[in-house]
């Protein structure tokens, strides 16, 4: 018992992954100090269903298993190919851009392939590209006569 416990502590100061580390927590308190799983859980501000499914996962696969699995995710509806093809054409520039043009820039090159303008900005972002920044405009500013009236402290009303 003396000797999975040191392993463990021993795996617990390696691990750099913090939710990993938290999972061999539950495990260490569990497995190395006899803890009833639902108090391990209530230490760690966690569920007792997420304490349980740890606990499987581990007496399962092991402690190797204890880290998050890859996931697939939704494939791009742009071939990799492209998508790094407008990257390049996107960083060469040396102006921003803005969603919209990106957007037609994306439906040229990718064969009709249009992504919302939000997807596009978060593309942007990871790409670390800027996006334009637009000049700040006064809309209703005062004509010429009105300011001078102004400085001279007289009333326009």
């Amino acid at each position: 018992m003396t000797t999975v416990r040191s392993e463990l502590e021993e795996l617990y100061r390696k691990e750099e992954d913090a939710k990993a580390k938290e999972r061999l927590l539950l495990i260490l308190r569990v497995e190395g100090d006899g803890l009833v799983p639902a108090h391990a859980a209530k230490e760690l501000h966690r569920s007792r269903p997420w304490a349980s499914y740890w606990l499987e996962r581990f007496s399962k696969e092991g402690l190797d298993d204890l880290r998050d699995r890859p996931r697939s995710g939704r494939p791009p509806k742009l071939p990799l190919q492209v998508i790094a093809r407008i990257r390049s054409k996107l960083s060469e520039s040396k102006q921003g851009w803005t969603t919209k043009q990106v957007r037609e820039v994306m439906a040229r090159e990718g064969g009709g392939v249009i992504y919302h303008h939000k997807h596009i900005y978060r593309l942007l972002h990871k790409w670390g590209l800027e996006l334009k920044v637009p000049r700040k405009r006064h809309v209703n500013t005062a004509s010429k006569e009105e300011k001078e009236n102004f400085k001279k402290g007289q009333k326009t009303f």
